[in-house]
């Protein structure tokens, strides 16, 4: 079952369930990836998807870190919980350790030495780590590397 199958059949259980909140992020979700196809004039394949999700869960968390600045409490209740709802869908996510060895491969790998290569390292690094870490942490531990 692909994600876009995954995200239907979750979508009929929380009409099934009465369960509102979270019919309305997978509709949110589901909207979005529909734009898309309908722009593409195609269905989207697993991975596509995953960027789409992947970029929902950033704009969440973008939101709740204003809404916590803002003192908006429940507002960041409800993008926390939208946040787990669409992370179901993620592949697992890496832990930091476990990005730290990938970066410093694909750093041996790429040859790089220094902060100008940080784009040749990026290129090489995110197609193994997509949809499994978030690229601000990425970024940061390419940056703790090429120092």
């Amino acid at each position: 079952m692909n994600l876009s199958e995954r995200l239907n059949e979750d979508m009929k259980q929380a009409m099934k369930s009465k369960d509102k909140f979270k019919l309305s992020t997978i509709r949110m979700v589901r909207s979005t990836i529909k734009n898309l196809e309908i722009d593409l004039k195609r269905d989207l394949d697993d991975n596509e998807v995953l960027d789409i999700l992947s970029r929902e869960i950033k704009q969440r968390k973008d939101a709740l870190h204003e809404f916590e600045k803002a003192g908006r409490d429940e507002l960041a209740t409800s993008a926390k919980a939208e946040i787990e709802i669409i992370a179901q869908y993620l592949p697992e996510q890496l832990s930091e350790e476990e990005i730290k060895v990938i970066v410093q491969q694909t750093i041996q790998e790429t040859g790089a030495s220094s902060k100008a290569e940080m784009g040749k390292v990026m290129t090489a690094l995110m197609p193994k780590v997509k949809g499994r870490a978030d690229g601000k942490l990425v970024n940061q531990a390419v940056q703790q590397f090429l120092q």
